[in-house]
């Protein structure tokens, strides 16, 4: 047939596969580099304890990160290194960010089945795949309209029916969609966003990069108490890209 040649070719040619293997074999080899993307995110973990509530990333982590196909959520361009243990450019000067810290700040917001989880800024949709295997329902808000189009379209056609998608100013949350259980965010804001904390449950986790562009920035574990108190804990330092909002 043709359509499985047509395929093989695909990956062949996207993700860098050696030539002559049918779409089994590429799938295959697609496989073991998800594979081995997880064993390297598994050794930074090991060196970075003190970023974790428990010593190690979650298996339940891990085995979504295992899953997840990454080279369908990069450019055509990226699909070579899209295992590559590295943030990887997405258009309009933003990036999916290194699969280590994806790993991290996931395990850090400790999504439950019945969750509901929030995240600040889609990109490329790729964090929101991976909570989509963890929580109940994900909502996913990204500024810039052609990367919400691109990842909304990603998504469905990856099938993910559990994930909301939203074109708008993540530091205004999404009120209609929580209150959540999770909250994370994937740009670095100079401070905590207090719609975000409203939109907290009492007991819920919030995981976000704080810090300027050219400053510092640190990875920022927010709890909210029983009685609505915030306490924070600041993890590691982080590079990320800064907080957007509409003007």
């Amino acid at each position: 047939m043709l359509w499985p040649r047509l395929l093989c070719l695909f990956l062949l040619v996207s993700l860098a596969v050696p030539d002559g293997l049918c779409a089994d074999e590429a799938e295959s080899r697609i496989a073991e580099r998800r594979a081995r993307m997880v064993e390297v995110i598994e050794r930074h973990a090991r060196r970075a304890p003190n970023a974790f509530s428990g010593d190690v990333i979650e298996a339940r982590v891990l085995e979504v990160m295992g899953r997840v196909p990454r080279h369908a959520f990069v450019p055509e361009r990226q699909r070579p290194h899209a295992y590559d243990d590295r943030p990887l450019g997405i258009g309009h000067g933003q990036t999916i960010s290194q699969p280590f810290i994806v790993a991290l700040m996931t395990d850090l917001l400790d999504v439950e089945p019945g969750h509901t989880v929030l995240e600040i800024g889609t990109g490329s949709g790729y964090q929101a795949a991976v909570l989509g295997h963890l929580a109940r329902k994900v909502c996913t808000i990204e500024i810039i309209p052609a990367l919400g189009r691109m990842a909304a379209t990603r998504l469905e056609l990856q099938g993910y029916e559990n994930v909301s998608t939203k074109i708008g100013d993540g530091y205004l949350g999404w009120p209609d969609c929580g209150p959540f259980d999770g909250i994370l965010v994937t740009a670095a804001a100079s401070h905590i966003p207090p719609p975000l904390i409203e939109q907290l449950k009492p007991g819920g986790r919030m995981v976000i990069p704080v810090g300027g562009p050219f400053a510092t920035q640190q990875l920022v574990l927010a709890q909210k108490t029983e009685t609505g108190q915030v306490k924070t804990h600041r993890l590691l330092a982080v590079r990320f890209v800064p907080f957007t909002r509409k003007p």
